[in-house]
């Protein structure tokens, strides 16, 4: 796999976050046409493998809101500031309010949705968004966010014909298929394709590299919740 990134100077075909997901094959691809998106699909996702996926999916939401607010302290434009803060009224509002909704649902107790026990990835994927708020550039920011929402924009928007019953599959589907969030992921893309026209050929492979590693980690996400 190619991972040098093209300096200034350099020439790479169409956006760069394009670019860089076409050097984060198979993992992105895997993510997107994942079995467990396609049972969710048709509302055969079992009900504990979605009582976990969720309950562990949940703690991400808090380190989310970390990232977002470092995305806010470092974006260099008073217009982008206001886009992210946006999503951030999205994960405390609409989003919360699924998780919350979800859990009861399927009985989860309150401390199995503040303290769990982690599975492997989501220690690995919890690791990476707290490193990246605490040490990361705006670029830094912007990858790590374009992989989290982009790969499940990409998995949810073909829609199932029709959706499943269980409002837990149903609207986990929804949540990532319409016109706002499509909007968000494609602000997402062109501000990081903005933004690495000023970064230098070092800073590029960094963001590559995180593009790989955060598509690695969700697809293992994936793979913890179904095999």
């Amino acid at each position: 796999m190619e991972s040098t990134a093209p300096g200034n100077g350099g020439e790479f075909p169409g956006e760069f976050t394009e670019w860089m997901r076409e050097r984060s094959e198979p993992d992105f691809g895997a993510v997107v046409a994942h079995p467990f998106t396609e049972a969710l699909f048709e509302g055969k996702v079992p009900r504990e493998r979605m009582r976990g996926y969720l309950v562990q999916d949940y703690q991400f939401v808090d380190l989310l809101l970390a990232l977002l607010g470092a995305g806010l302290a470092r974006a260099d434009r008073h217009t982008s500031r206001l886009r992210i803060a946006g999503s951030v009224a999205v994960v405390t509002g609409i989003e919360n309010d699924y998780f919350r909704r979800s859990f009861d649902e399927l009985e989860v107790p309150r401390h199995e949705r503040e303290a769990p026990e982690l599975d492997e990835a989501t220690v690995a994927f919890r690791e990476l968004l707290r490193d990246t708020t605490e040490r990361g550039s705006y670029a830094d920011v912007l990858t790590v966010l374009t992989v989290a929402e982009w790969s499940y924009l990409e998995w949810a928007s073909p829609g199932p014909e029709r959706l499943p019953e269980d409002f837990v599959q149903a609207e986990w589907i929804t949540l990532h298929n319409g016109a706002e969030f499509a909007d968000w992921v494609n602000w997402l893309r062109s501000e990081l394709d903005r933004v690495a026209g000023e970064l230098d050929e070092r800073e590029r492979a960094r963001c590559l590299r995180l593009f790989q590693l955060a598509t690695r980690y969700e697809r293992d996400f994936f793979d913890a919740h179904w095999q």
